[in-house]
């Protein structure tokens, strides 16, 4: 690296000083994993051994990382609003590092359907956690109750629908790249008369 980037030559330094000391790994056991001699690696930490673009990728992978990641400088839009749906009550938030993964907020007041007709499949995974009230998960032929602050996680291939128990709950749901496409094309997404969504997965 040169003189240019001394900032982020410091960074990467400490970084692999600091991944190490989270592993408790000693330098001679990182040393060790990464083929390289204790006092190599010690004056890599220490800043008196220039960072060659070999040695730092053999250390991520012996660290368990990649290089992206141990090169990576922190951006300027560290904190970012959330897109809000206003029609239907939800609150949407990307996650930069996999552009496919959104981040979303919703209301529900209705139990999810007792028809299985309305249970929806597709490829995917998706997380959630009840920030209020109790929510109903519909999986296949399973039922399960979600109460404040628990959360789920299911593959969406399974037939599923979300909805509330004893009045409103708020969800914070997390969709990867499949499921987010999923739910975009299923037709069954309807608003009741109060705006809110339908018992069932989020509505668009």
């Amino acid at each position: 690296m040169t003189q240019n980037n001394g900032e982020l030559d410091s960074l990467v330094r400490k970084r692999i000083r600091a991944l190490r000391v989270a592993q408790g790994w000693s330098l001679e056991e990182l040393a060790t994993r990464a083929n390289v001699s204790q006092s190599t690696l010690s004056r890599i930490e220490n800043g008196q051994r220039r960072l060659a673009l070999d040695q730092l990728v053999t250390l991520a992978r012996a660290l368990d990382t990649s290089l992206d990641q141990l090169v990576e400088t922190a951006s300027d839009d560290v904190v970012t609003s959330p897109v809000i749906d206003g029609a239907h009550g939800l609150m949407r938030w990307p996650i930069k590092s996999d552009t496919g993964v959104t981040v979303m907020r919703q209301r529900m007041t209705e139990p999810p359907p007792d028809n299985p007709s309305r249970m929806r499949a597709h490829p995917g995974r998706e997380w959630l956690v009840v920030l209020s009230g109790t929510a109903i998960l519909m999986l296949g032929h399973r039922r399960f109750r979600i109460e404040t602050n628990q959360a789920a996680e299911f593959p969406t291939m399974l037939p599923h629908a979300i909805g509330a128990e004893g009045g409103p709950c708020e969800i914070l749901g997390i969709f990867d790249r499949d499921a987010r496409r999923g739910h975009q094309r299923a037709s069954g997404n309807r608003r009741d008369d109060s705006g809110d969504c339908d018992g069932g997965s989020p509505c668009e």
